[in-house]
């Protein structure tokens, strides 16, 4: 084992995990990383020097001799020192000696995040409306945007809405995208489209009632299909082209990702499922067969296209009603659009996740593959902007999943998580496009910095202006003691719900998915929020919810999210880590009990609602 050649690479050879363990990498899992990197042992590591460098004005950044060409287009000759007035912005040195270099300048630090304000964690599919078709789509999310924007909260944080892969069974959980660029049409309220009226109405009626089902469970699979039925149909009353301006805005704009995006939803639709099943002269977005197939399908491809272009204006629509905190997943589906585009940036035969703590005491496979530092540099950082760019778009606010993958990343190799081991990130570099992109788009961010933290790391988040994580259930010290750059929660997604901890649903529902329970645990964390609420350990659930919701609202945070479900009492938890739909089908599958239109009027959400705005007034 080259110890020197790993450490250049950035691969741990040992470490300790969340409860002390200490893990040494072996010789084949060694071999199997270099492998993924295209690294062969003892060669010498690529350093992506002269395809990129990331810096930012008045940082002394010295380059070789050239013609350096502003995002603007002006032209500097610059030689040694950059000037330090250098724009914000990507720019490109065109050197004397024939190499092009991208020169990215970003300000360093995130926009400042605003003061004393609460909002909503919402999981969209579950807000349905009388109106919306099966789940919760972007016009709910204008609803409900409006409605809370009326009651004082500044925040809707909600679930990614991004692209899945086309399967029989869709993908239940928000964050295993195909693609981390473009949206899901399972979002699309249908009635929103421009011309739906056109539709028949007992057909419109029939597809409804197809994407609703019984409405116990989501059912992704027939929503789309039903959803995707109409839409067809709409697309063939406009003579299958669009002519709003606003469109071909939208296309110019996006240019070639979205073109690349339309080409693989199509393949999928032809051959199915992701790429790696297609037949092999489709594998490479850039082959001659690809081409061909997409000239022989171009309507296909501007239907696709259509259907990106109405998610981004009902989007934006909901970003005019409230300020959105969107969220972006730690990775992408390995067959999607996303890892067929950038396959040749990414580690083979490798998988993300995270070692053993207390979220995954057996450690995570999280099946997303990781980008290798030496490619994105050479790719000057490209994946990382594009995707970023998206995630930014009609936002006030992006959370980052896993913001600990900035820094470093948990690879595992195909020996499986316990002989996985950390990777470092070039974390300059993707914290200053981080926070070059964040203040293209004036946004905040919070990095969701849950699970084993290196050293220093929550400083530097903090020094670079982002909003760190405060959950109740991990926090030892007393909300109102907590700092103000902290985005302050009871509970997550993966956790219990106030409701489910405090009538011990959740436990039982552990127990249903066969997940090892630490029954003690559970009830010291319900003892805790009984003791730090102030109140009885018999009340109702909803004394408990409101009680838990003036806690938070005094916590210290400057943000503070509580659960749409808490704001309704109720008792299910939306994910169970570590579990499949095997497991527990009710991942990320159940709807809320109560319709949009009621929620203002519910009894519940007042409450929660009153206490959430009492101590943080607009």
């Amino acid at each position: 084992m080259d110890h020197a050649q790993l450490e250049a690479l950035g691969i741990w050879t040992s470490y300790h995990d969340a409860f002390g363990h200490r893990y040494e990498l072996t010789e084949d899992a060694a071999a199997q990383l270099l492998r993924s990197m295209d690294i062969a042992p003892g060669a010498p590591v690529p350093d992506g020097r002269d395809a990129v460098l990331v810096t930012g004005p008045h940082r002394g950044a010295w380059v070789p001799a050239g013609e350096l060409v502003y995002e603007d287009g002006s032209r500097i000759r610059v030689d040694g020192p950059l000037p330090a007035d250098l724009p914000l912005g990507y720019h490109q040195l065109h050197r004397d000696d024939g190499v092009t270099t991208t020169v990215i300048s970003s300000p360093g630090r995130v926009p400042a995040h605003p003061e004393r304000i609460w909002g909503w964690a919402v999981q969209l599919y579950s807000v349905r409306s009388r109106r919306s078709w099966g789940v919760g789509d972007l016009d709910d999310l204008r609803v409900l945007g409006d409605w809370s924007s009326e009651i004082g909260a500044r925040t809707l944080l909600v679930n990614p809405m991004d692209a899945v892969v086309h399967e029989p069974e869709r993908e239940e959980s928000p964050y295993f995208p195909s693609s981390r660029r473009f949206r899901d049409p399972l979002y699309l309220a249908v009635d929103e489209v421009p011309g739906a009226e056109a539709l028949d109405a007992d057909e419109r009626t029939r597809l409804r009632a197809l994407a609703q089902g019984d409405g116990r469970r989501i059912d992704r699979s027939r929503v789309v299909d039903a959803k995707l039925a109409a839409l067809e149909q709409l697309w063939e009353q406009r003579g299958r082209r669009e002519d709003d301006p606003r469109f071909a805005a939208f296309v110019a704009e996006q240019g070639a990702a979205l073109t690349r995006f339309a080409t693989f939803e199509t393949l999928s639709e032809l051959h199915g499922g992701g790429f790696r099943r297609w037949p092999e002269e489709l594998r490479d977005p850039a082959s001659p067969a690809v081409a061909r197939t997409a000239e022989a399908h171009a309507g296909r491809l501007e239907f696709h296209r259509w259907l990106q272009w109405l998610l981004d204006e009902q989007l934006r629509a909901a970003g005019a009603a409230a300020p959105l905190m969107r969220d972006l997943p730690i990775g992408f589906d390995p067959e999607g659009a996303d890892a067929w585009e950038w396959q040749d940036v990414l580690a083979t035969d490798t998988t993300v996740g995270a070692p053993p703590d207390e979220l995954g005491p057996e450690g995570q496979d999280w099946l997303v593959p990781a980008f290798v530092p030496w490619k994105l540099r050479e790719a000057a950082y490209r994946p990382i902007v594009e995707t970023l760019r998206s995630a930014f778009r009609h936002a006030a606010a992006l959370r980052i999943d896993h913001v600990l993958g900035l820094f470093r990343l948990f690879w595992i190799p195909p020996a499986g998580p316990t002989a996985g081991t950390y990777v470092n990130q070039d974390r300059s570099a993707l914290l200053d496009i981080l926070a070059l992109e964040a203040h293209r788009a004036g946004a905040y961010v919070v990095g969701e910095d849950l699970g084993t933290v290196m050293d220093g790391v929550r400083e530097e988040l903090v020094g670079r202006g982002m909003l760190r994580y405060r959950v109740l259930w991990f926090e030892e010290e007393e909300p109102a003691r907590w700092d103000r750059y902290g985005l302050g929660s009871v509970t997550t997604h993966d956790l219990p719900s106030i409701g489910g901890l405090w009538t011990r649903a959740d436990l039982e529902a552990l127990r249903a998915a066969g997940v090892q329970v630490d029954t003690d645990r559970i009830e010291r964390m319900r003892t805790d929020l009984a003791h730090r609420a102030g109140v009885d350990e018999h009340a109702e659930v909803a004394d408990a919810c409101e009680a838990a919701a003036r806690l938070l609202a005094g916590a210290g945070c400057d943000v503070v999210v509580a659960q749409l479900e808490d704001a309704l009492g109720t008792t299910h938890r939306i994910n169970v880590p570590g579990t499949n739909a095997d497991d527990r089908p009710d991942n990320w599958s159940i709807p809320l009990p109560v319709l949009l239109d009621e929620i203002p009027d519910h009894a519940t959400a007042r409450r929660v609602a009153a206490a959430l705005g009492a101590a943080r007034p607009v």
